[in-house]
């Protein structure tokens, strides 16, 4: 549940951005028909995909690697307005702009300035085509070996690798999604995992949990 704070900064944040209704997987999903780049599923939707147990949503993250925004945007011409959201500052994608300068930045999607946001892509900087950890220098990978592919054929963010970026935030709210992956965690990914807040989020609570 969020505190008083976080409800606050909610309100701001819908006053000056405009109002979100995300879609669902499936609903992305559909969209993402035919783009021949990988995609996945990320933060509470992969939390929730691979325990099982279930959570509000405020929105849907998704992410690409930041080399394949171009295809993206052109996946979904005609169909929605793809923004580029860097530090704070939306540009859209497409003529004028058709590629973003920060490969750490997000995209946002709507269908007009008269609707409302319905996905968040907080994109993947990579290296030469492979994953790479934001936040986690030097980590990088096959995005088949930080990814898994869900019943439902979505794939979805290893849930160790979605709690390390949870983790350096420091949210309450973020604690209940630790407590629900640490059964499905193997050792190796609870070791990866403690290794990676170690290095992000020295002295976080979630270490003794590890």
């Amino acid at each position: 549940m969020r505190g008083a704070a976080e409800q606050a900064e909610d309100e701001a944040f819908l006053r000056l951005y405009g109002e979100w209704a995300p879609l669902t997987p499936p609903q992305m999903a559909a969209q993402m028909e035919g783009f021949d780049r990988p995609w996945w599923v990320v933060g509470g939707w992969a939390v929730e995909a691979a325990t099982g147990y279930r959570r509000e949503h405020e929105d849907l993250d998704v992410s690409i690697l930041a080399c394949d925004v171009p295809a993206f945007v052109e996946h979904l011409r005609g169909r929605w307005h793809v923004w580029n959201n860097a530090g704070g500052v939306l540009r859209p994608l497409g003529e004028r702009w058709t590629d973003v300068e920060d490969p750490a930045s997000q995209l946002w999607l709507r269908q007009s300035a008269a609707d409302p946001w319905v996905v968040d892509v907080p994109l993947t900087p990579d290296r030469d085509g492979r994953w790479t950890h934001k936040f986690l220098p030097g980590e990088d990978a096959e995005v088949d070996e930080v990814t898994w592919l869900g019943d439902d054929g979505i794939r979805y963010l290893a849930p160790e690798v979605v709690l390390s970026y949870k983790a350096r935030l420091g949210r309450p709210k973020d604690d209940p999604d630790l407590e629900a992956c640490l059964p499905v965690l193997s050792v190796s990914q609870r070791d990866w995992l403690r290794n990676a807040v170690e290095r992000t989020a020295p002295g976080h609570a979630w270490l003794a949990r590890l």
